[in-house]
């Protein structure tokens, strides 16, 4: 299959984008567009994500338990659990990227990293107006996320794109170190991933760094779900062209914890 069978020119694509369209090529599930500007946004939306992620890591954030969570108090409080609220009268992609611009002011856990990773990349791709305008009232805590972000699941690992969220998880933990009991990381493509607190690596780097917080002794190693996540990206195509969504749609009021709503089959025609 050719770019201009796909109403894309590849030439024109990031390298995360190519391999994105490349893999989905030779994926045994079908992945159907409605258009080639449905493709065009989720390849950009996920080149997004991915630098996001990138760009966090070399923000200078700390990784740190809820109990010690810290920001920007100009932007940010801090709840009793350990979550960051967005300050009365600041505008959401403000206090986004204000943890892109001053990371030495922030620490959280890597599951509230994963939101702000995807909550970037979604600022930077539909623009300030589009995200200030549906994305307000934000609370980063765990995987906690305002409900236009619509996260949808797909329960195999070999379907993982640039731009997805996955999970390592850790069964044999130090007890005493519950926030090694797995990684929430960002697929970025080539074989790496991003994981707060251990940085961008290898799946073998991440299971490393996990199983060096095991029980002592322990040979029960950590290991990648199945599960990989990412947001609906005909949802955000819709929200960006303020059209209406079709009446199929699963929305959300306030904050909802992830959603296993299934998994969309698109096919590259």
């Amino acid at each position: 299959m050719t770019g201009s069978q796909d109403g894309i020119d590849m030439s024109t694509l990031s390298g995360v984008e190519r391999e994105i369209v490349e893999k989905k090529r030779r994926s045994p599930e079908n992945y159907v567009y409605e258009s080639p500007a449905a493709l065009a946004f989720e390849l950009n939306m996920r080149r997004r994500i991915v630098e996001a992620a990138v760009a966090l890591d070399a923000s200078g954030v700390t990784f740190v338990p809820f109990e010690t969570t810290r920001g920007n108090r100009n932007f940010w409080s801090r709840t009793r659990e350990g979550g960051l609220r967005l300050n009365d009268g600041v505008l959401p992609s403000d206090g986004i990227n204000d943890i892109f611009r001053n990371g030495r002011l922030y620490a959280f856990e890597c599951a509230t990293a994963a939101v702000i990773v995807l909550y970037k990349g979604v600022l930077d791709a539909l623009g300030e107006e589009v995200f200030n305008s549906y994305f307000k009232n934000l609370l980063l805590y765990d995987w906690q996320y305002d409900s236009d972000l619509q996260l949808t699941a797909v329960n195999n690992r070999e379907e993982a794109y640039p731009g997805d969220v996955q999970y390592f998880k850790n069964p044999d933990h130090d007890p005493n170190k519950p926030e090694w009991q797995g990684e929430n990381v960002i697929v970025l493509g080539r074989g790496m991933y991003f994981g707060h607190g251990i940085g961008i690596t290898t799946a073998e780097g991440i299971i490393s760094a996990l199983n060096r917080e095991r029980v002592p002794g322990s040979r029960t190693s950590a290991y990648l779900l199945d599960e990989t996540f990412h947001p609906d990206f005909e949802y955000l195509r819709r929200l960006s062209a303020g059209r209406s969504l079709p009446s199929a749609a699963v929305r959300y009021t306030g904050y909802a914890v992830i959603a296993r709503i299934g998994s969309h089959n698109y096919r590259i025609s």
